[in-house]
């Protein structure tokens, strides 16, 4: 499948509809006072950095990465670039969350003003620059193309997301976007964080908390991407999609909107009249098919989410 002419199938849809009611009720807090999600918002921002870096191989624990952006502290063992990647992703995440407005238009200096945070103090020479060279992925099943073209398919990128891609739902909208970005490879280095912040600057303008992704799911996240290569967006599309569930179901739990709470779904099985058994219910949960989010290996869901899924199943029958 060409990367625009993407199709997403009747139960995808089923789980962007699911999300797009979760969104519908964060948006009735709107505007949310600052104080009231402060808390949940400095966590999630650190735990974007930690995971988006940790993808990339930085080893500095999510403790460590709050210790050098927060406190400013150096931790020993530690390399001087981890250090820098800690605070320049943090730095790189306030600016996109002032380009994040409602009708807001990806530009191509801004792409290049995301990257040259990322790789501020660590090669000047290269930030904020496109690659002038060609470059291989370890472990990807493709090459990038040659650097001659890469502005061209910037451009077509940057416009297709402006105009045709609005046709899309914006969790597909933006996970094309972002995979195309990755194919493209524009940057020397920086490319894998410097996609993540640009996606979520897309979902975050429509909206959307952004969708981190874990770093336990690195594994699943490449193999995502190589599947997209060939054409094959769905992996992807669930990763994304999962990933911007849970953070708006921590949104909405912050805010007092769910009223049974999420629990590890092994405590959720075991409770009296429990309909399903924990191995079907962890493999509803990863495939969309409940509303359920991940923390480290561990899913959350909750009674309610479960219940709604039997009813919908009793009223197939």
């Amino acid at each position: 499948m060409e990367w625009r002419d993407v199709r997403t199938t009747y139960e995808f849809k089923q789980l962007l509809d699911r999300l797009d009611a979760e969104k519908a009720r964060l948006d009735t807090y709107r505007p949310i006072p600052a104080y009231k999600i402060k808390s949940i918002k400095d966590s999630l921002t650190m735990e974007w950095t930690y995971n988006s870096n940790s993808i990339e191989g930085n080893t500095l624990s999510l403790i460590e990465t709050v210790v050098v952006v927060k406190d400013g502290l150096t931790i020993a063992g530690k390399s001087l670039r981890e250090h820098f990647e800690a605070v320049n992703h943090n730095e790189a995440i306030g600016f996109v969350e002032e380009l994040a407005q409602k009708g807001y238009l990806l530009k191509k200096r801004d792409i290049l003003e995301v990257h040259a945070l990322v790789l501020d103090k660590i090669d000047k020479e290269i930030a904020g620059v496109y690659r002038t060279g060609q470059v291989r992925i370890q472990g990807a099943n493709f090459t990038p193309p040659d650097a001659l073209v890469v502005r061209e398919l910037m451009e077509e990128l940057i416009e297709w997301y402006n105009t045709d891609g609005q046709q899309l739902h914006p969790i597909v909208r933006a996970s094309v976007f972002h995979h195309r970005f990755v194919w493209i490879h524009p940057f020397f280095d920086g490319n894998g964080r410097t996609a993540r912040l640009i996606f979520n600057l897309l979902l975050m303008s429509e909206g959307f908390p952004p969708a981190i992704i874990l770093k336990v799911d690195r594994k699943k996240y490449y193999a995502s991407l190589n599947a997209s290569n060939k054409g094959d967006y769905d992996k992807l599309f669930l990763l994304v999609a999962q990933a911007a569930e849970r953070s708006l179901s921590i949104y909405l739990n912050s805010l007092g909107s769910s009223s049974n709470g999420f629990k590890p779904i092994n405590d959720i099985v075991s409770e009296p009249n429990a309909p399903y058994g924990q191995e079907y219910v962890s493999l509803l949960a990863r495939r969309g098919k409940i509303t359920a989010y991940k923390e480290g290996r561990v899913w959350y869901t909750s009674k309610k989410a479960i219940e709604e899924y039997q009813e919908k199943r009793e009223r197939k029958r």
